[in-house]
């Protein structure tokens, strides 16, 4: 069950809010954490044993790490304690990766080969593995205790704003948040406003341009022309900017209908300059978790030109496989690796000379190649899309233009689509903001008019997402499968 589904607004997410703010005070923090059980078990059915499993075993590493802090075997515990959360996650994730990848070599030697068994991989398994891992780091570094009991510490693995796609939390915030969480109108208006936009970024941006993403990524490449493959990637560029950060916002949202504010997960990342620019704005999430827990403790930049590089390299390399088991994936972590690489050498002190709008489209053109590496299904299929988008690929019989793809209705949601991903929002909002501190008749007014109409244009927003998703509208969720 996805945020941008008839049965979780109209079913599940009013049932949600009526359980927590029905329960008195002391509970319901107890009745969210079985909102967010019940929550996953429709989902998962069975499976949630496996974040059951997580919440058991962590919690009581936690506490047993925590004794042993100052305690020379200490960091050899706390591997342990990291390395089953990472044999959980590829126990379900990664095995078919590392059997396909090993079973040529295994017939090229003459040996039996893996057996393939089908493993169903649990939702957001990627997610709260992280958190599990961050919680039993931040003990270990003496930066948080461990949780005072399980049913705090369930709550923050299985917390269901976040438990499917992010953003992935840390343990002292969280804990924090939920300690001092004040439930309020302002909050729960802020709440329903943020997931209003969520949810229309989802709905009539993302579906949209996944739909001509889907179609285009479809065509035989011999159909393709360069014109069509570049469309084909700009429209998966957009998709899966509003598809994710759509989600964050519906995510921060309803936490924050609750009570409970979470991080920001996007910061318009399109119009990042640089390629490290783009991951402070992208996934913030999971850029900062991979700074904190694994290039910093690498050594991050502090042991020399060439162990910084590597530390990168290894960093990426992780962040490719962790969105997926598949080369694709760790191709495209390691091809980002590899331009923050660039962006250290003396070839950044030339970049940074040209025009402002230059880096960012020469940033924005680097970020849409590698989603091709990022959707194809694989190396072979993104190398033949990118030819073609190079205007070298194999000779296109030009039977499919893209002319059959960009009709009025296309034309109006990809407009809308770029203008969107340009920070006018924030910019349109610091000035409505500053309407009421000014005195006079007239602004007093105006504010009138401008508090009418923003509750004017999100009730149509939600109305039209509503009315798309009551059609059937084409909705896939990329992150899902994450």
């Amino acid at each position: 069950m996805i945020f941008s589904s008839i049965p979780f607004l109209f079913f599940f997410l009013p049932s949600a809010l009526l359980l927590v703010f029905s329960s008195p005070r002391r509970w319901q923090s107890f009745a969210l954490l079985v909102a967010s059980l019940i929550f996953y078990f429709w989902g998962e059915g069975t499976y949630e044993l496996v974040l059951l499993l997580s919440v058991l075993v962590n919690f009581l590493y936690g506490r047993l790490l925590a004794a042993r802090n100052g305690l020379r075997p200490a960091r050899y515990f706390l591997l342990g304690g990291v390395f089953l959360n990472i044999a959980l996650l590829a126990g379900f994730k990664y095995v078919h990766f590392f059997a396909g990848s090993l079973n040529p070599a295994l017939v090229f030697f003459h040996l039996p080969q893996l057996a393939m068994v089908p493993i169903h991989v649990p939702l957001g398994i990627s997610f709260f593995t992280f958190q599990a891992i961050a919680y039993l780091i931040d003990i270990f570094r003496q930066q948080t205790r461990p949780a005072a009991n399980i049913l705090d510490f369930a709550l923050y693995l299985s917390f269901f704003p976040v438990s499917l796609a992010g953003p992935i939390l840390r343990y002292p915030q969280f804990i924090k948040e939920l300690s001092a969480r004040q439930s309020s109108f302002r909050a729960f208006s802020e709440g329903c406003q943020r997931f209003i936009m969520g949810l229309a970024k989802k709905v009539l941006l993302a579906n949209p341009m996944a739909l001509l993403a889907d179609q285009i990524f479809a065509l035989p490449v011999t159909n393709l022309s360069p014109t069509l493959a570049w469309l084909g990637a700009l429209c998966y560029t957009l998709q899966i900017y509003y598809d994710f950060s759509g989600y964050s916002d519906m995510a921060i949202g309803i936490a924050r209908l609750f009570g409970i504010q979470i991080p920001e997960n996007f910061n318009y990342p399109y119009i990042a300059r640089s390629i490290r620019e783009f991951w402070r704005r992208w996934h913030i999430s999971l850029s900062s978790w991979l700074r904190d827990y694994l290039y910093i403790p690498l050594g991050g930049s502090r042991k020399g030109t060439a162990r910084t590089l590597m530390n990168l390299l290894a960093t990426f390399f992780l962040c490719g496989l962790w969105h997926g088991a598949s080369w694709n994936f760790i191709l495209w972590g390691l091809y980002h690796g590899l331009f923050l690489i660039l962006e250290r050498s003396p070839f950044e002190q030339w970049r940074t000379k040209v025009w402002p709008f230059l880096q960012q489209f020469q940033t924005l053109l680097i970020v849409m190649v590698g989603w091709v590496l990022f959707r194809s299904a694989t190396i072979t299929e993104a190398w033949n899309f990118l030819a073609v988008m190079a205007g070298v690929g194999p000779l296109s019989s030009g039977s499919v233009l893209s002319a059959q793809f960009l009709d009025k209705k296309a034309l109006v949601e990809i407009s809308c689509a770029l203008i969107f991903s340009m920070p006018l929002l924030p910019a349109l909002q610091q000035w409505c903001g500053a309407i009421p501190a000014k005195k006079g008749r007239f602004y007093a007014s105006l504010d009138v008019a401008i508090q009418a109409g923003r509750l004017i244009v999100l009730g149509a927003l939600f109305y039209f997402a509503v009315i798309s998703l009551a059609a059937g509208a084409y909705s896939p969720f990329i992150y899902l499968k994450f």
